[in-house]
């Protein structure tokens, strides 16, 4: 790993996780951040202008999305490395992004040490993804074509149930006296095999395959 000062440009929406990583990676030697940029758009123009090492992409943004400012940068032939930083790892935010040229997928709430670790794994090229993301990634490789392949565990046939009912993840690990974590872990799974990317989607997928059988009465 080269020695030099990694340069950064931060893209995200909200001003105050804006600042947030710029303060973390101001109190962490060998980084500098050269700027910010609240949108896609504005986050590709200034990404062209400043030539920042790697560039940490939010996905979702008013002005301009992630994923489209990532392939417009892959476009120009951007020589800044992407790394996704994200509340969001549903497939259908995870896949088109990577397609799109990102380095890798790191969610919000990463330990600081795994993204500065990150940080410096995509400055060097090397493609870096949160667990979660990459157990999606390979589900998805294993069978692209054929979501919905396979059959949901008997706990993941209960959260989707909870789910159904419009039941939170904190209600649903109550209930199940799991972690909300665990919780995340199951819909995740479940997300993949129904090869659905959000909650309505799966709820949908599991009456139509009669996984949830007839609306169910709450009990």
């Amino acid at each position: 790993m080269a020695d030099h000062t990694i340069t950064l440009l931060i893209v995200d929406d909200h001003p105050v996780v804006r600042d947030g990583l710029r303060g973390m990676f101001a109190t962490e030697p060998g980084f500098e951040v050269l700027g910010e940029a609240s949108g896609g758009t504005e986050g590709v123009e200034r990404a062209m202008r400043l030539d920042p090492d790697v560039v940490l992409m939010d996905l979702r943004m008013p002005d301009g999305g992630g994923v489209d400012a990532i392939r417009e940068l892959t476009r120009r032939g951007a020589r800044a490395k992407v790394l996704v930083l994200t509340t969001y790892d549903t497939d259908s935010d995870t896949l088109p992004a990577i397609e799109a040229g990102a380095t890798g997928y790191l969610l919000k709430d990463a330990p600081r040490e795994e993204l500065f670790t990150a940080v410096r794994a995509a400055a060097d090229g090397r493609t870096v993804l949160s667990p979660a993301v990459a157990t999606r990634l390979v589900s998805a490789v294993r069978s692209p074509s054929a979501p919905g392949g396979e059959t949901l565990s008997a706990r993941e046939r209960e959260v989707l149930r909870l789910v159904a009912r419009g039941t939170s993840n904190r209600r649903i690990a109550a209930e199940l006296f799991i972690s909300e974590a665990t919780v995340k872990t199951h819909l995740t799974h479940v997300f993949a095999k129904l090869g659905v990317g959000d909650r309505a989607a799966a709820v949908a997928a599991g009456y139509e395959r009669g996984i949830l059988g007839r609306a169910q009465p709450a009990p």
